[in-house]
């Protein structure tokens, strides 16, 4: 059966050895965090995660949810789930304690995505949009707007939504044709239709408010003539209590391959009352503060997918008996006693087959360069926020929107790959729908596609990062890197980790050099090796995450490790297997990017 227990040694490690967690204390706003208060924290939501939401996970699935009459209605156990998540406070962990947020920090509240979306990712998504939609409105909405919706917003009895996408149109978003008309009143009339809008429509929260991307009268084609509004379910009364129902209705739910249990919904405008969130046509730049925050929390949904894969192999693994050990000795039967009668050698654990000890530490190794590479953003954000200094706000913001890309499609390409390897592992039973694990492989494969496929944040890296300000952003992660890799470069017992990552780091380099030389020539050169160059990029954060965590544990062994050395031992090991196993594929990579985009080109589209 699926397995989920949230692996909270590991993520001390990376909370506190790792990154240092204690440096939040020194930023405004974050004086009394300290690693007491993060693991008291993630230790209850380890509790939510295991015991309330892991259990709805299965049953979700099969149940799905339901359409009547406009009507939607969430799997048995959700609503109860949900009003547990409010009343823990859990919808409010990283919001702004002026509408009633904990204020915690945004590397807190990413341990929190990662065991929610590995726990039950189609019940995340629900506060997960309303995150998204409170970022935006503190960022752009108005004092009264953010007076009246934030709050509701932060403890969990409204909901939010990003409405983007319509019937003709998806990544291009400067083709939408939804119309918002001035109402007179400083309101607008919105009328339009909206597809694949996640947890559109539901029964959890007593009103939700939709935040869409509509065109003013007159406004510029393209993504430049776009404007947000606030569009909520039910018009606020004056006492704040949802009023009048507005002219916003669900057509349909999508009938999907994965995430069941979450409501896709096509929802109709006609008419709807809004309001303008930021200014008249800047509406994608206000719709990127809640895009950019979704792509991470898409990465951490890939990483949740990828730790419960991988958990629940790795359990099967050790319980089912298949087969004999190529390497023992006493392959015959066992000769029979007076006291024992001869019966056949039993079958092993089927973890001792090279085979699946290479498909379970392939996603194992993975999956623990994802979490530190991901709560490395997770801490930078809180810098890029809330540290005094302008300048080492705008390096972190830098590093975060260098890294966004990376972590959202090499972590949701690598929730697909672990939940196929566990499939694999289970055989038979991974194909069953009653084990849990070919549910992995369904949603997952989603994680892929929306906030911009992967394909699309390939060329976010290399169409918009990589060139950006002369090349500023790749300095704040290609700097830390050259840096430790020269200062280690003589270190023996490091050897294993910084011999391969320099190698691996020489070629992104080299790689990086011909994308920008050829992508100023030919911009489809760029747009060729774009999948390839992340892919690169990916694997060398990974293994640059692999060196600093192989740093910090071989120091605890040389110290005594403290009764834990089984722990870093298998740090070591694990990290050894990812430089040896799966760093290599950085060839492949690199071998596509020099090829150039020929072979792409040539054949005529008739001939496909």
């Amino acid at each position: 059966m699926a397995t989920y227990a949230a692996p909270l040694r590991d993520m001390r490690f990376v909370l506190h050895e790792l990154l240092d967690s204690s440096a939040l204390s020194g930023l405004p706003g974050y004086e009394q965090v300290n690693g007491e208060l993060i693991d008291a924290v993630i230790e209850q939501a380890a509790a939510l995660s295991q015991e309330v939401l892991f259990p709805l996970n299965l049953s979700g699935d099969a149940e799905g949810c339901t359409y009547e009459n406009g009507v939607v209605r969430t799997p048995k156990g959700f609503k109860e789930a949900y009003q547990t998540m409010i009343e823990g406070g859990w919808t409010s962990l990283a919001c702004d304690p002026a509408y009633g947020g904990q204020g915690m920090p945004m590397l807190v509240s990413t341990v929190f995505e990662e065991m929610v979306s590995s726990a039950n990712l189609a019940f995340g998504m629900y506060p997960g949009l309303s995150h998204g939609a409170y970022r935006a409105l503190h960022a752009h909405g108005t004092e009264a707007m953010k007076a009246e919706y934030l709050p509701k917003l932060v403890d969990g009895t409204w909901s939010g939504t990003m409405c983007l996408t319509e019937p003709q149109c998806g990544t291009d978003l400067g083709l939408i044709r939804t119309k918002a008309e001035p109402a007179g009143d400083g309101s607008y009339r919105i009328s339009g239709t909206k597809i694949f809008i996640s947890a559109g429509e539901h029964d959890l929260t007593e009103n939700i408010v939709h935040l869409v991307l509509a065109k003013l009268p007159g406004a510029p084609a393209g993504t430049k003539g776009i404007s947000l509004f606030l569009v909520p379910k039910f018009v606020p009364t004056a006492e704040g209590k949802p009023g009048p129902r507005n002219g916003v209705s669900c057509g349909s739910i999508e009938h999907k391959m994965g995430i069941k249990a979450s409501a896709t919904a096509v929802l109709n405008f006609d008419e709807a009352q809004g309001w303008l969130v930021g200014p008249e046509n800047g509406g994608m730049r206000c719709m990127f503060t809640m895009m950019n925050a979704a792509r991470l929390a898409v990465g951490m949904q890939g990483l949740g997918i990828a730790e419960t894969a991988y958990q629940s192999a790795a359990a099967y693994a050790k319980d089912r008996r298949q087969g004999k050990s190529v390497a023992r000795s006493d392959a015959k039967e066992t000769k029979s006693t007076d006291a024992t009668p001869a019966t056949p050698n039993p079958a092993d654990p089927i973890i001792v087959h090279p085979d699946v000890r290479r498909m379970l530490l392939e996603s194992r190794s993975m999956t623990e360069a994802g979490r530190a590479l991901s709560y490395w953003v997770g801490l930078e954000l809180d810098r890029a926020e809330h540290h005094p200094d302008p300048a080492v706000r705008q390096e972190a913001d830098d590093l975060v929107a260098l890294l966004t890309p990376i972590v959202k499609a090499a972590l949701s390409d690598l929730g697909s790959e672990a939940a196929n390897n566990a499939v694999q592992v289970l055989g038979g039973h991974g194909y069953v729908h009653e084990w849990g694990v070919e549910q992995l492989v369904r949603d997952a494969r989603i994680a892929q596609i929306y906030e911009g496929t992967n394909g699309i944040q390939a060329l976010d890296l290399v169409g918009r990062k990589l060139g950006q300000d002369a090349g500023r952003l790749l300095r704040r992660f290609f700097h830390p890197v050259s840096a430790w890799l020269e200062a280690h470069a003589e270190d023996p017992e490091l050897a294993p980790f910084a011999g391969p990552t320099a190698k691996a780091f020489g070629r992104l380099q080299q790689a990086t050099l011909t994308v920008a030389t050829r992508g100023m020539a030919r911009p489809e050169e760029a747009a060729a090796a774009a999948t390839d160059y992340l892919r690169l990029f990916a694997l060398v954060a990974m293994a640059f995450m692999w060196c600093r965590m192989a740093e910090v544990a071989g120091g605890k062994l040389r110290a005594g490790a403290n009764g834990e050395a089984p722990f870093y031992e298998a740090k070591l090991d694990v990290g050894r297997f990812f430089m040896a196993r799966v760093l290599p594929r950085h060839s492949v990579h690199f071998q596509g990017i020099m090829a150039g985009g020929e072979t792409l080109a040539r054949m005529k589209a008739e001939a496909f």
